[in-house]
């Protein structure tokens, strides 16, 4: 096996244009999700939380519930060659069990692993390597919110006449959907499908559902995890507090918000540069989107993505659906 991993690394994740997103993140003190997956240390701490709060790790009915969306949207693809694009791959542990599917089943595969991470782009890689040789397996860093030409990236990557299956595992509550749902729409082709997954509020009360799920949010391995951005920019954890709370979101939807509250004033220093921020100021490190299965499905809706099947766990907390394009589902 080579020593050598060949990634390609798109014009969104340029040295220039991250500088860029960093000063926008700290001047409009709404931070980029993007920088809390920035550094080697940030990628182990990530996935030391998922190991422990998410529900796809440690709840049995959640992983079954993935692996009968797998089995159902694997044997619903009649095309010999596939090209499974994982975009947001995180440590690729998801697409990995899918292409396993994929393989079982005869299929010709190559895998493109996409994060805006360079290390956990390498995870996911690594993890492929179970299944696929390194030749199958085309690592692309990007940053999904900025690149205006996704379309265009995955077209002869690797074969322009395969069957595409675009996954999308725990992207959603981190972007605003109205950002990202008309990019994932313009990036699908006819006959594309794309598997994609929500956190959802369980219960009939969406709002109490919402307040059931903060404390997968509000605990030390996440705190310690968002903190790491500032604190690496020379704040200290002396300097305020982390705070973790329910909020109304864009139109109808709630999310879960965490934001850091300066009680001294302090100087974050970027290349040289201070960023000063005042005693009271606050900071937004993080949000994420808590949907219900009819809210997902009228927010796809909306972007002209039919959701033509389901899977929801049994606590109601997590959901798997696969999507077409409207008037678009030929061959698969």
């Amino acid at each position: 096996m080579s020593s050598i991993v060949n990634v390609a690394i798109h014009a969104s994740q340029s040295p220039e244009n991250v500088r860029r997103d960093l000063l926008e993140s700290l001047r409009t003190r709404r931070v980029n999700h993007k920088f809390h997956y920035d550094s080697v240390k940030q990628t182990n701490k990530w996935l030391a939380l998922h190991q422990v709060h998410s529900p796809s790790r440690n709840d049995r009915d959640c992983a079954a519930t993935y692996n009968r969306a797998f089995a159902s949207a694997a044997k619903a693809i009649t095309s010999k060659v596939v090209h499974l694009i994982g975009l947001g791959c995180g440590g690729g542990q998801k697409d990995t069990r899918l292409l396993k599917l994929l393989k079982a089943a005869g299929k010709t595969i190559s895998y493109t692993p996409s994060d805006v991470s360079v290390a956990m782009t390498l995870v996911a890689q690594q993890a492929a390597l179970d299944v696929l040789p390194s030749g199958k397996i085309f690592p692309l860093v990007c940053d999904l919110a900025t690149a205006d030409d996704l379309s265009g990236l995955f077209t002869h990557r690797p074969s322009p006449t395969a069957y595409r299956i675009i996954t999308f595992f725990g992207m959603i509550p981190n972007f605003e959907p109205n950002d990202i749902l008309p990019k994932l729409a313009a990036l699908m082709r006819r006959g594309d499908s794309l598997l994609f997954s929500a956190n959802l509020a369980p219960g009939r009360n969406y709002e109490a559902g919402v307040k059931k799920v903060l404390p997968q949010y509000d605990n030390e391995l996440t705190r310690d995890w968002l903190l790491t951005f500032l604190l690496d920019l020379g704040a200290e954890r002396s300097d305020g507090e982390l705070n973790f709370k329910a909020e109304r979101g864009v139109g109808a939807l709630r999310r879960i918000v965490a934001r850091f509250r300066f009680r001294k004033a302090r100087s974050l220093m970027v290349e040289g540069r201070p960023i000063r921020f005042l005693a009271g100021e606050t900071v937004r490190l993080f949000f994420s989107y808590r949907y219900t299965p009819e809210l997902i499905r009228a927010e796809l809706a909306k972007h002209g993505l039919l959701v033509c099947d389901q899977w929801i766990t049994k606590s109601e907390e997590e959901g798997v659906f696969l999507c077409y394009r409207k008037n678009n589902a030929a061959r698969r």
